[in-house]
């Protein structure tokens, strides 16, 4: 039986085969559709680092739920791009926390958020203990963001660091410190 919108055979085939766990299948879905999946992640997001992030994260959640794909509703093409979609939302919304909770450890780290005259004591020291508790590359990564104002091409020359690694450091870094910080809230 043909799946709608199959256009050929050997598309059916691999769809199938895909669909069964058959990893060469794994690799010929890749070469095929790569190129589209990232070049629409790019599109979205604008970056390369973030489109290869979300491209991978395609396959991944592709191969994972390979099981759920009828090739009688849609193209595996057509399921990859929904599948792409998801994981580009995904970025986005993380992105959009990431900026969040650099406004809120900039303004808890800037010396011109002062209460009564005073530099708030307790949000900057939960700050540096919550930079403390990162692991040494990204305490120096954050460091350097927030108490010398480096941008990540900045941070990257310094360290000798690739900008795709120190963009991870980060936003892998503001995503914990943000979950203690709201656990820490919550139970306060």
């Amino acid at each position: 039986m043909r799946g709608a919108g199959v256009t050929s055979p050997d598309e059916l085939e691999i769809a199938q085969r895909f669909r069964d766990g058959d990893e060469r299948a794994l690799e010929e879905v890749y070469r095929r559709w790569s190129p589209i999946v990232f070049t629409l992640a790019l599109r979205s997001l604008g970056d390369r680092g973030d489109a290869e992030d979300a491209t991978q994260k395609a396959f991944v959640s592709a191969w994972t739920s390979r099981a759920s794909y009828d090739p009688a509703k849609s193209k595996l093409s057509t399921w990859l791009v929904a599948i792409t979609k998801r994981r580009v939302a995904d970025m986005h919304e993380a992105r959009a926390k990431v900026r969040a909770l650099q406004e809120e450890l900039q303004r808890l780290a800037s010396p011109d958020e002062m209460v009564g005259g005073e530099v708030d004591l307790g949000d900057s020291l939960l700050l540096a203990d919550e930079i403390d508790r990162l692991e040494p590359d990204a305490q120096t990564v954050v460091r350097l963001a927030f108490y010398d104002d480096l941008t990540h091409d900045q941070i990257s020359e310094r360290l000798q660091m690739p900008l795709g690694t120190v963009k991870s450091h980060i936003r892998r870094s503001l995503s914990r410190m943000r979950t203690r910080l709201e656990v820490g809230h919550v139970a306060s």
